[in-house]
């Protein structure tokens, strides 16, 4: 079965609140922090609640999960106290993905801020090979993750990453983690030629180091280098790339983790798309949602046919004159799958859903009518 799930919350009782979230979603998988990603205060590991999460998760059928590093650890930095609380909080954290159970932690590579590239390279390599001496009791492998190219991070390419790999004496316990929105912002055309990205990347790097894939589509075209998420559909990758990276061969058996943004036109009442995203890329939506639901996704097709609205033009070009046009952008910031909402809503047909059920459905209809022919 697909390995598949999201970022879930680790707080309140750990794993048990984890893996409770994961299990409404539908997930076969899911990524934690095992902490505040901004900060270092961590609870002690024998109140994270690790073996009644652990039992929970046989009880669904959820085996592989992912641990995220925290965004403050920078082995990049040239400064000597940030590289070693980056160092020495990364092999807590590596202790702690240990006794939860989990091999792969996720790391941002680092960024290398005032200096150049090459240093940054050198310094987190540098970095790696001594977090690396220091946990060599834990079994716990460091998926560096390919990164979108927005200032000086490094990992914006797979040259810099097999760069990093070959300065590390234990790569044996270095592997990767793809995502999609940074690979495709960092210039790689997933959505053009998918075949083409993966076999440069076994070329340069190797598949077989790929351990986690991030599923997320993207606010920006190929080569931005911004790094902004979308739900699935909605962006520049769209639902047919996304979906042909999550079944291609190459990737089989890898967990692929959704950090999709949460949705809604009250931000305190926001609701992530991560059921229906999973669903979707399973396909399992009818199994999932029932008759109603497609029915009701039915109905939409004909509504937006009649508006003669294609879904793939519609978000391009909304996406386009929102990037492309200060002025149409100041009168109508609305982002696509929010325009495609307050269409729906002001044609009175879904006045029956709640915000979240009609949100659901326009995630489905970004995968088009085949859905309604598979269901």
């Amino acid at each position: 079965m697909l390995k598949i799930g999201s970022h879930v919350s680790f707080s309140d009782k750990g794993l048990v609140t984890a893996a409770q979230e994961a299990i409404s979603y539908g997930s076969s998988s899911f990524m934690i922090y095992t902490g505040a990603p901004q900060n270092t205060r961590r609870k002690p590991i024998d109140s994270l609640y690790i073996e009644e999460g652990r039992a929970l998760m046989e009880s669904a059928g959820i085996g592989e999960i992912v641990v995220h590093a925290p965004y403050i650890i920078n082995l990049g930095s040239y400064k000597p106290d940030t590289f070693e609380l980056a160092v020495r909080f990364l092999q807590e954290e590596i202790r702690r993905t240990h006794a939860i159970g989990v091999r792969n932690i996720v790391l941002h590579p680092g960024a290398y801020t005032d200096k150049d590239a090459e240093f940054g390279i050198n310094r987190i390599a540098e970095g790696l090979n001594e977090v690396l001496s220091g946990v060599e009791e834990t079994d716990v492998n460091i998926a560096l993750e390919t990164m979108a190219g927005k200032g000086t991070e490094i990992g914006r390419s797979f040259e810099e990453i097999a760069q990093i790999m070959d300065k590390v004496s234990a790569n044996n316990r270095l592997t990767v983690c793809m995502d999609t929105c940074h690979m495709n912002d960092a210039g790689y055309d997933l959505a053009g030629d998918l075949d083409g990205v993966l076999e440069q990347f076994d070329r340069i790097v190797g598949l077989d180091k790929v351990a986690v894939v991030h599923v997320n589509d993207t606010k920006n075209p190929v080569g931005s280098g911004k790094d902004r998420h979308t739900p699935i559909g909605s962006g520049w990758l769209g639902y047919d790339a996304i979906q042909a990276i999550v079944h291609h061969e190459a990737l089989a058996g890898r967990p692929f983790i959704l950090e999709t943004p949460w949705i809604g036109k009250d931000a305190k009442k926001q609701r992530p798309m991560y059921d229906a995203e999973i669903a979707l890329l399973r396909g399992d939506g009818m199994e999932r949602f029932g008759e109603r639901f497609f029915d009701q996704l039915e109905r939409l097709h004909h509504f937006l046919g009649k508006q003669e609205i294609d879904r793939r033009t519609y978000v391009l070009s909304v996406w386009e004159t929102l990037k492309g046009d200060a002025k149409a952008r100041k009168a109508d910031p609305r982002e696509p799958l929010e325009r495609l909402y307050d269409l729906a809503r002001e044609g009175g047909e879904f006045a029956d859903l709640t915000e979240e059920e009609l949100n659901k459905l326009i995630t489905f209809w970004f995968a088009g009518k085949q859905v309604l022919v598979n269901a």
